[in-house]
C-alpha cells in the first residue's frame, strides 16, 4: 500500500497539468449539487469562508459572490493557479488563494463561518483528518458542507471504487454515506442534513480529463459495461448500440454545523 506522501505526490502530478479541464468542465462548473450546497452554506455578506481543494474554483467563485472573505485552497499548486485566473477574470477580488493539505491546514482554530469542500476527498488518504481539520477551523455554529462520490456498502462500492481507479490512479477511495456521517458526529460537528444526487458525466470528457490515453478507454468503457449487477448497483449507463456514452453516479451532500 502507498504512504501518505506518496498518495499526495500522485494527486499533485495527476493534476498538476489538469487545472484548465477543471475550469471548464461543465461538470465542475454548475449542476443541482453546486446550488444545493450554496444555498445550505448559508453566506451571508459578513461571512468569512474556505473552500478546500478548490480545484478549480467554481465553489469559491460562488462563496466569492456572497461572502466577505473567501479562502481557496488546495494541495497542487497548477490548480490553485488555475483557480486563481478564473476568479480575478471574473473581477472577485475578495478570494485569497492558499496552498494547503487537506489533513493539516495552515489556518487557526476557529476562523471560518463556512467550510466546504465539493467531489474531491475521494482524493485523500486520511479522510477522518480532513473531516478533524475541518472541524477545527469552524467557529461555534460555522456551517461544513461536503459533497462527494458515495457508493453502496459491499462488494458495489469496492468494484467502483477499482474502476476509478484505473481512469485515475490518484483516487483513493468514495466512501458510503454511513462512513461519512460517521466521521461527522466523531469529529463533533452536529450533522443536519444529508441529500443525494445523480451526477451525469459523459464518459470520453470524464476519461480524457484525467489524461486518460485515448487506447484505453475501450477498456474502461468494458468494466462498467460488462460489470453486471454490483456495477449496476452504483451506475446508470447510457449507450448507442455497443458503445458507452455517458454514466450517471451518485453524489451526496452532507451539512453540519458546529456546536
Amino acid at each position: 500500500m502507498s504512504s501518505d506522501s506518496e498518495i499526495k505526490a500522485l494527486v499533485q502530478s495527476q493534476f498538476g497539468g489538469s487545472g484548465d479541464a477543471y475550469v471548464t468542465s461543465p461538470g465542475h462548473a454548475a449542476g443541482d449539487d453546486l446550488v444545493r450546497m450554496i444555498e445550505l452554506a448559508e453566506t451571508d455578506a459578513n461571512a468569512v469562508a474556505l473552500d478546500i481543494a478548490t480545484g478549480g474554483g467554481h465553489v469559491a467563485k460562488e462563496l466569492a459572490l456572497r461572502c466577505g472573505q473567501v479562502v481557496a485552497s488546495d494541495l497542487t499548486q497548477q490548480m490553485l493557479d488555475a483557480a486563481r485566473s478564473f476568479i480575478t477574470e471574473l473581477g472577485l477580488n475578495n478570494v485569497h488563494f492558499e496552498l494547503a493539505d487537506a489533513e493539516s491546514l495552515p489556518f487557526a482554530d476557529a476562523i471560518f463561518d463556512i467550510v466546504t469542500c465539493r467531489i474531491a476527498p475521494h482524493h485523500f488518504p486520511n479522510p477522518d483528518r480532513f473531516i478533524d481539520e475541518s472541524a477545527r477551523v469552524l467557529r461555534a455554529g460555522g456551517r461544513f458542507v461536503l459533497i462527494d462520490t458515495t457508493v453502496p456498502p459491499g462488494n458495489p462500492g469496492i468494484r467502483y471504487n477499482e474502476f476509478e481507479k484505473v481512469r485515475d490512479p490518484s483516487h483513493v477511495r468514495s466512501l458510503t454515506v454511513d462512513e461519512w456521517s460517521s466521521l461527522i458526529e466523531d469529529a463533533g460537528l452536529i450533522l443536519e442534513k444529508v441529500e443525494q444526487f445523480r451526477k451525469r458525466h459523459i464518459f470520453r470528457d470524464w476519461a480524457l480529463r484525467a489524461r486518460l490515453p485515448e487506447a484505453q478507454l475501450p477498456g474502461l468503457a468494458r468494466l462498467l459495461i460488462e460489470g453486471g449487477s454490483e456495477m449496476e448497483a452504483v451506475v446508470d449507463i447510457e449507450r448507442e448500440g455497443e458503445q458507452l456514452i455517458a454514466f450517471s453516479d451518485q453524489k451526496s451532500l452532507f451539512l453540519a454545523r458546529k456546536p
